[in-house]
């Protein structure tokens, strides 16, 4: 029996009476002519009436979806926030406006090594119904976001981009992963790594690395590749990465997008592949500073708390203290010009917006770097010692030799390492945020390297980065502008847990800046 197409609740009441009679024929009845005008007006009342109680109860009838649009997945998350709660879009619209942009740009920048749309899709759907519903979980319910591949997923490969690890499916999922799906985030990905988190690009681990959006060429630089990836090319707004010596904010400074390193441990690290347990954090790497500090403020369960990271977004930083630690990159021989020029210039900008700047001296950069990198490799080898014994050819050669740099320190040289960072914290604390709001300095020497310059050993990138995750303090990385084509950074650190002050100047500066504003064409696969 054919059956006339269900029509909406809201157009029952205007049917004709074709429509009356296939409804009759439909479920094989017979009217006859005495009787059909009646019940036709009866029915008709019936649905007015219930079209009217739309006024009491509300209504879950399902509209159509408005066409995709490609520009929603260009919304600024607490834009597209606002327009998920005042129904001028749907989280349906929206992930689906990622996926297409997935799709479109993927195969060329290589974010992505697993998309999850079906689960994607269920997320979004789950999240228009309660937010309809009026139950709000948050700033995140409803946005898309994608992991970096250390983040344990349940039901999810999570392969540490290693070939140890392929196939691996966790039972749960990550604490960070809980956060999120109790916030209503949608879970459209993993992104590619680095293997273990450690160094490349490589070309002999599980699968091939990221690419830079800017200058396919060029690194990504450091482990949270396929995260600058997918933000920078405009596939994401924001994703979770991990950062032991940088790799939330050499990775942005190389593709112009903001990486947030927050102060060590406010983010739960339980069900993450780690590298060094006492340098290792999870962070956002997002379009924006708003949008980075949102995310953090999920993540670390701090949101409309007065030390969310987003709580003095918008307001003027006037009055504000920030030193320039110009001695670390100004006369390093490796510097390039134009990323002197660039951060003087930043610096410039914010005293233009009432900052008071002063220039400091900083402990040499290498003394920083020395301890942070002795910790790294010694803490790095101990967790893999048996695998790299027992079964090196699974390592990719770069991360093998990485690896296994840390075999001949011994604990007495990691004990002074750990000495002299504890001596270098407290210099930061007493010299630098006893009397200053912020401290500013650079992410990187260069601009991203060519990914020619990578063969089989491991290249030294200049970042300036890890000094801070030996500290622990907070460092928000941003972009300062374009050099040959390829995006400068500026990280801005504050003291200890104030991640708010750090976000409020670095979005201050964005916003007069405008190079949040310049984007990578984008590529099509």
């Amino acid at each position: 029996m054919n059956k006339r197409q269900e029509q909406p609740v809201s157009d029952r009441s205007k049917l004709g009476k074709p429509a009356f009679q296939a409804d009759v024929a439909a479920h094989g009845l017979s009217l006859p002519a005495a009787d059909a005008e009646g019940i036709y007006a009866l029915a008709n009342w019936l649905h007015a009436g219930i079209d009217g109680l739309r006024a009491v109860v509300g209504t879950n009838e399902q509209r159509p979806e408005a066409p995709v649009q490609d520009e929603w997945a260009d919304l600024p998350i607490i834009e597209a926030a606002q327009r998920l709660r005042d129904g001028s879009l749907t989280s349906l619209g929206l992930t689906n406006a990622h996926l297409q942009r997935i799709a479109q740009c993927n195969p060329t920048y290589r974010a992505f090594y697993a998309v999850t749309a079906e689960r994607a899709l269920a997320d979004a759907a789950r999240a228009d119904a309660e937010l309809a519903a009026g139950q709000d979980r948050g700033p995140l319910h409803g946005i898309p976001i994608g992991l970096k591949d250390l983040i344990y997923t349940a039901g999810i490969p999570t392969t540490a981009g290693s070939r140890q690890h392929e196939g691996h499916v966790p039972a749960e999922d990550a604490a960070v992963v809980r956060t999120l799906a109790e916030a209503g985030a949608v879970l459209i990905g993993k992104l590619a790594t680095y293997e273990f988190g450690t160094v490349g690009p490589a070309f002999d681990t599980l699968y091939p690395p990221a690419r830079n959006p800017w200058n396919l060429d060029h690194i990504t630089g450091g482990s949270s590749s396929g995260c600058v990836s997918a933000v920078a090319g405009g596939l994401l707004r924001t994703s979770l990465g991990t950062d032991t010596g940088g790799s939330l904010r050499g990775p942005s400074s190389y593709c112009g997008v903001v990486g947030l390193k927050p102060t060590f441990g406010l983010v739960p690290k339980t069900g993450v592949f780690g590298l060094a347990a006492s340098l290792d954090h999870i962070g956002p790497i997002s379009a924006t500073v708003a949008d980075a500090a949102v995310t953090l403020d999920v993540i670390s369960n701090r949101v409309n708390q007065p030390a969310a990271a987003s709580a003095h977004l918008g307001q003027p930083i006037a009055g504000l203290r920030i030193a320039y630690a110009r001695n670390w990159f100004a006369k390093d021989a490796q510097t390039a010009p134009a990323v002197v020029a660039a951060m003087d210039a930043a610096v410039s900008q914010l005293s233009l917006l009432g900052a008071i700047i002063t220039a400091v001296e900083l402990p040499p950069y290498e003394h920083f770097e020395a301890a942070a990198a002795a910790i790294l490799h010694a803490e790095a080898f101990a967790l893999h010692a048996e695998a790299l014994a027992e079964q090196p050819q699974s390592y990719g050669r770069m991360t093998f030799q990485t690896l296994a740099a840390g075999v001949s320190l011994t604990a007495a040289e990691v004990a002074e390492a750990r000495r002299a960072g504890s001596v270098l914290r407290q210099q930061l604390d007493d010299t630098v945020f006893a009397d200053f709001d912020a401290l500013v300095t650079v992410c990187a020497l260069t601009t991203a390297l060519p990914v020619a310059a990578f063969g089989k050993s491991a290249v030294w990138t200049p970042m300036r980065t890890i000094g801070f995750n030996l500290t622990g303090h907070p460092a928000l990385a941003l972009p300062i502008g374009l050099s040959d084509g390829l995006p400068m950074g500026m990280q801005i650190i504050g003291p200890h847990r104030d991640e708010a002050t750090i976000c409020q100047i670095g979005d201050a500066f964005e916003r007069h800046a405008g190079h949040a504003d310049i984007k990578p064409p984008r590529s099509a696969g």
